[in-house]
């Protein structure tokens, strides 16, 4: 075993979901340092985006980089990253927004794939944009989850790219020579919504995009028989919050009650910064940025016990690439914590999953609507 073998097999994925099944490494984060530079030429300044848990960020200390600049889109990932920093004693790495501070003046950045075409897209055109000419874009991830789509992609920012023979199941995409393209993100597109106009914009790394998934529009088409925001005049939620979006995405959830009720005040909360900066960018455009409010939080941070009158919820069901439930559990247990007395947690769920139970845990739960791919259930606290 190598020393950075050994630093690998250090790593935890705490304090996001640990599962025997689950890693805080895997082998496209070795592939895409040993692909980066040299042995031992690893330069003083290196740009680490979409790390889950420390592996690229420390890999690349380990292996030379005297700092890293870093950009995890995830907050529970930038947790687990300092976590596993601080058991290292390391300290070498800042964090930073995906904007041009993260990547001006570079020459190396190394990137785990993200699934979406789009935040590749969105990430591309950052690096080619702002970083240096001479700037080499190691991408790396698991065969499985690669496609031609995205050297095609690359191409659009850079004149170069060619793909490394695969290692593990992994591989790694070399991008070169910026074409300086510009920055085209965040989109927008129009819907209608309950009878609304609704326009949703969306940064790359957004679930679902600038479209409404399919599990949204199941909970939006009961928005009319959601409870009063207002369960009483001591219990206005949060922070003077009426309502909240747990796991907010592009904000649409949010949006649309605020909308349908003029004066309600909605926080919105997501773990990815794509996600936080998608919402506040939907409020703006749908002039309720005043009453909805986003915020980046592992599911609901802050938020006291027993406050909050009305929860929305359409959770997550992969973790990373892999079929999950352990976010859902993780947000439906926080729902519950932070749920006033009588407030409710509207919930869509895919119809296969099992979270009546957890649901159950929390409240009287009936079934709004079920059909062939989902679930609204209505949960309401003790």
């Amino acid at each position: 075993m190598t020393d950075r073998d050994a630093l690998f097999s250090s790593l935890r994925r705490w304090p996001d979901v640990e599962d025997p099944t689950l890693q805080a490494h895997d082998a496209s984060d070795a592939l895409i340092l040993d692909e980066a530079v040299e042995p031992g030429r690893m330069p003083a300044d290196v740009v680490v985006i979409g790390d889950r848990h420390g592996a690229l960020t420390l890999g690349a200390l380990h292996d030379g980089a005297g700092h890293v600049r870093v950009h995890q889109d995830s907050i529970v990932a930038e947790r687990a990253l300092a976590a596993n920093a601080g058991a290292l004693g390391e300290s070498r790495f800042t964090h930073h927004p995906l904007d041009a501070s993260l990547v001006e003046g570079a020459r190396l950045v190394l990137l785990q794939l993200p699934r979406s075409l789009d935040e590749l897209d969105e990430i591309a055109e950052l690096v080619a944009t702002h970083a240096d000419e001479g700037v080499l874009l190691v991408a790396g991830g698991r065969v499985k989850h690669m496609s031609m789509s995205m050297n095609a992609l690359l191409g659009r920012s850079f004149r170069s790219v060619h793909a490394t023979l695969g290692r593990r199941k992994s591989r790694v995409l070399r991008a070169e020579g910026p074409r300086r393209p510009g920055i085209s993100w965040p989109r927008n597109r129009q819907h209608d919504v309950a009878g609304m106009p609704l326009t949703v914009v969306a940064h790359g790394g957004a679930f679902a995009g600038t479209s409404i998934d399919i599990g949204a529009q199941t909970l939006l088409a009961h928005l009319d028989a959601m409870p009063d925001a207002r369960v009483g005049p001591d219990a206005i939620g949060p922070g003077g919050f009426d309502a909240v979006d747990l796991a907010s995405g592009t904000g649409v959830l949010g949006v649309a009650l605020a909308l349908a009720r003029p004066g309600v005040r909605v926080l919105a909360t997501d773990a990815s910064a794509a996600a936080v900066a998608s919402t506040i960018a939907t409020a703006e455009a749908n002039g309720v940025a005043d009453r909805v409010i986003a915020r980046q939080a592992d599911g609901l941070d802050d938020v006291p016990d027993a406050s909050a009158p009305l929860i929305l919820l359409n959770p997550p069901f992969h973790i990373g690439a892999v079929v999950h439930t352990g976010i859902a559990e993780r947000l439906i247990a926080d729902a519950g914590r932070a749920l006033a007395p009588g407030g409710e947690l509207w919930c869509v769920w895919n119809s296969h999953l099992g979270y009546r139970p957890l649901l159950d845990r929390i409240g009287a739960t009936r079934q709004v609507s079920r059909n062939a791919k989902f679930v609204v259930t209505a949960t309401r606290r003790r």
